[in-house]
């Protein structure tokens, strides 16, 4: 994913809204495709990759063991805590009692679990101001899966802004959430790596 001219200045940020800023990217011509969200007033677009929606695609299969079909969502705008944090996670998972706002889009407040995959690009959103508005938020499980080192990072225990806990598995390893309001256990056995130019695997 790469940022669209770095940060786009359309008028003064001051006077934004995330509203705003979704309606002028509906009028812009963004492909088919193109995944596009705003973090911290920034818009970012990118294709997705093979890798990256075979990932997304093995979360959500495992996830309908718990979670029906219409309380998972994926590129779906989600608003969370922040400055004009507009986020399109790769997956989002509800609490079975969750009521969507009055504009049709799912409350923060209900998120139970949230998984992003990396693109090289814009890693450091989903390591950084992603990580920081989801504990914000309290959102029980982060899972950050990033096919470059092989690696999945899980982020629990949100408390006073922070997650408390956070534990690293490489791709193969099961990660054990039936301890967490997810309740299952994601494997990560089939999860892809993303390769170089001319077939060699990406390094860490």
């Amino acid at each position: 994913m790469t940022v669209l001219e770095d940060r786009i200045v359309m008028a003064d940020q001051s006077e934004l809204t995330l509203d705003m800023m979704f309606e002028l990217l509906e009028r812009m011509p963004v492909p088919e495709g193109i995944k596009a969200e705003i973090v911290q007033g920034a818009i970012y677009m990118s294709p997705q990759r093979q890798t990256h929606w075979e990932i997304i695609l093995d979360i959500v299969e495992q996830l309908r063991a718990r979670y029906p079909r219409k309380r998972i969502a994926s590129d779906v705008r989600i608003d969370f805590p922040g400055r004009l944090n507009g986020f399109a996670s790769d997956v989002a998972a509800f609490k079975e009692d969750s009521v969507k706002d009055g504009n049709g889009r799912w409350r923060y407040q209900d998120v139970e679990f949230v998984a992003e995959v990396i693109s090289k690009d814009t890693a450091g959103n989903d390591y950084g101001p992603k990580l920081d508005a989801y504990a914000v938020a309290g959102v029980p499980v982060y899972v950050i899966a990033d096919p470059y080192t092989g690696e999945c990072h899980l982020h629990t225990r949100p408390r006073d802004g922070k997650y408390r806990t956070a534990l690293t598995f490489d791709f193969g390893d099961e990660i054990d959430l039936t301890g967490t309001l997810v309740g299952i256990t994601l494997g990560t056995d089939e999860f892809p790596r993303e390769q170089k130019k001319g077939g060699a695997t990406a390094a860490p």
